[in-house]
């Protein structure tokens, strides 16, 4: 067994922004797994907000790769390594070297519904009221829209983006942007417009008020969860908990955490890092059992990987084989 892991830098269309900051560009690290003539593929997002560079992930690829040669397998990186996007994108690979080898898809693999197309959220930059207003309709055909939103000019924004598109469904993210006292100022009129779900309104670490706030809409964690020991301290504060891979280490640990979402009688969502549609395909398998799917990143990039997913009219395609899987 051969590792390869390196670094790629994928420009975007056009700056994309959220509260706490803004790129044009994605950095991603690619592990390549080959074994038996056949090659496999996996992709991560260092997230520096947790803590993750390119650099340090790259040498954590080297140091699990060396704890676990020859005899590295999916589930000795969940019981040695902690879950971040060098685990990812390593487990990720050996699920796609193990579908080239056996000629069977991750999704049988894995004992997961047949993938097929299903509604995505279409994320729309933080950008004023207007420019809000004029991106919703440039995505008029895209039925569920995902507000980006900071801590100011809320109300106004979601009302903008309202008027633009009363036909469509709304969420918003706030990626920790708010403080109580904005929150419930903004809730009643957040709930007049129609906004169906909220995405990790305050910061991680101060997110206990939200269990005395009653909300129609529903509450979901991001930057809060992580993994399954999250989800008692999170259970009164939160309705949805998003799935992300970089967060939980990859598609093996991300399998089992939605059965253990669904079981607690909470909602799942789907998401990613910005990221290729090598980083979305393994999310997607998960979707049968989302209530949100929010992977869209690669129609912001410039150009996305070959046989990349598709997403038309809101609806989110499965990859082919050939990319993942």
């Amino acid at each position: 067994m051969q590792i390869n892991a390196y670094h790629e830098n994928w420009p975007l269309r056009e700056a994309f922004s959220i509260s706490r900051n803004s790129k044009s560009s994605v950095d991603v690290v690619v592990v390549e797994i080959t074994a038996q003539s056949c090659v496999g593929k996996g992709e991560a997002v260092p997230y520096l907000h947790y803590g993750q560079n390119v650099e340090e992930t790259l040498k954590c690829i080297r140091e699990m790769e060396r704890s676990l040669a020859p005899d590295l397998t999916r589930e000795r990186l969940r019981q040695n390594f902690p879950a971040n996007a060098a685990r990812n994108a390593l487990d990720c690979a050996l699920w796609d070297l193990e579908a080239k080898i056996s000629g069977q898809p991750v999704w049988k693999l894995a004992n997961l519904p047949v993938p097929a197309a299903v509604l995505g959220a279409c994320s729309l930059s933080l950008e004023s009221a207007q420019k809000l207003a004029e991106s919703a309709k440039k995505w008029s055909s895209f039925p569920l829209l995902k507000l980006k939103l900071g801590p100011s000019d809320v109300v106004e924004s979601v009302e903008s983006v309202r008027a633009a598109r009363p036909d469509s469904r709304l969420i918003i993210d706030a990626n920790e942007a708010w403080t109580p006292s904005e929150f419930r100022s903004y809730l009643p009129e957040l709930e007049t417009l129609g906004v169906e779900m909220i995405e990790q309104p305050f910061p991680a670490d101060s997110d206990q008020i939200l269990e005395d706030i009653d909300s129609s809409i529903l509450i979901c964690a991001d930057e809060s969860f992580h993994l399954a020991d999250d989800l008692g301290r999170l259970h009164n504060r939160y309705d949805v908990f998003n799935i992300k891979l970089d967060k939980t280490g990859g598609l093996t640990e991300a399998i089992e955490l939605s059965k253990k979402i669904k079981s607690a009688g909470k909602q799942v969502m789907i998401g990613s890092m910005m990221a290729t549609s090598l980083s979305l395909a393994p999310a997607l398998l998960l979707s049968h059992d989302a209530s949100y799917i929010d992977l869209d990143s690669s129609i912001w990039l410039k150009q996305d990987r070959l046989g990349g997913l598709e997403f038309e009219d809101g609806m989110l395609s499965p990859a082919p084989p050939s990319l993942w899987g």
